[in-house]
């Protein structure tokens, strides 16, 4: 995906202007006689100083043909921002971040890239009864995520969507299974639970939601208490004999 920067465009007017100190021009005006060509001289002379102060004149007033910020954001001419977009609080801590930077991180740790995991987002916090407001999330989408400097077409906010979503089901089928075939033991699977964990809840933290420190116990005693009942109910399902394999527990025994 290109990352669009503003293109300070240069005005053909401008430049078509300076065409009419092309010197053959003159040769349609100059005389043989001297007194002529005196005369012509100074004439030449004074439209040319009247063509430098006029020149000066505008450049001492002529706006810069690279978008002004501040006029993008709150201009006369500038398109109408909704309200909630004007609003929207997530990603404020990564103003001044690069996409592939934020893409580095994201392909590191997890399946998702950065268009896939702020498009998700963007698509749960503009869900409405009716649906999600594709339009508005594609059509404000710089103002809304300080590393996405495009905007997007309703059709690519949704594929977007879809993509973040069948990553995420093959990631959780990947892991249950990971979890469930016995290639881990105890102490592995709650390593990988306490990566996957920190990772998520950095993300979190970026996106603008503060976590407590006992938000964040209570979340892994959760995660680990599901963890135990997914790994001994893996282990009924592979075993025959109702005592589990490696410590003896009593698979139907109730707790």
């Amino acid at each position: 995906m290109s990352d669009e920067s503003p293109n300070p465009s240069v005005d053909r007017d401008d430049l078509s202007a300076d065409s009419s100190d092309d010197p053959a021009d003159s040769d349609t005006t100059a005389e043989p006689a001297a007194a002529s060509d005196d005369a012509a001289d100074a004439a030449a002379s004074a439209a040319a100083d009247a063509q430098d102060a006029a020149d000066a004149q505008d450049a001492a007033t002529a706006q810069p043909s690279v978008p002004d910020p501040d006029a993008a954001s709150g201009g006369d001419d500038a398109p109408d921002v909704p309200p909630d977009v004007q609003k929207y609080a997530r990603f404020k801590k990564m103003d001044g971040a690069q996409y592939d930077r934020v893409n580095e991180f994201l392909r590191e740790r997890t399946y998702v890239t950065a268009r896939e995991w702020a498009i998700a987002r963007l698509c749960a916090d503009f869900r409405t009864e009716t649906g999600v407001e594709m339009t508005k999330i594609g059509e404000n989408l710089p103002d809304l995520v300080p590393f996405m400097t495009d905007t997007y077409t309703p059709q690519a906010v949704n594929q977007a969507r879809s993509s973040f979503e069948e990553k995420v089901r093959k990631a959780g089928a990947t892991f249950l299974y990971g979890a469930m075939c016995d290639f881990f033991t105890a102490e592995e699977l709650d390593d990988v639970m306490y990566e996957a964990t920190e990772v998520a809840k950095f993300l979190l933290e970026v996106e603008g939601v503060d976590l407590t420190v006992e938000e964040e116990l209570d979340a892994e005693d959760r995660i680990s208490a599901v963890m135990r009942d997914v790994r001994e109910s893996s282990a009924e399902l592979r075993h025959d004999h109702s005592e589990c394999p490696e410590c003896g527990h009593d698979l139907t025994a109730d707790d």
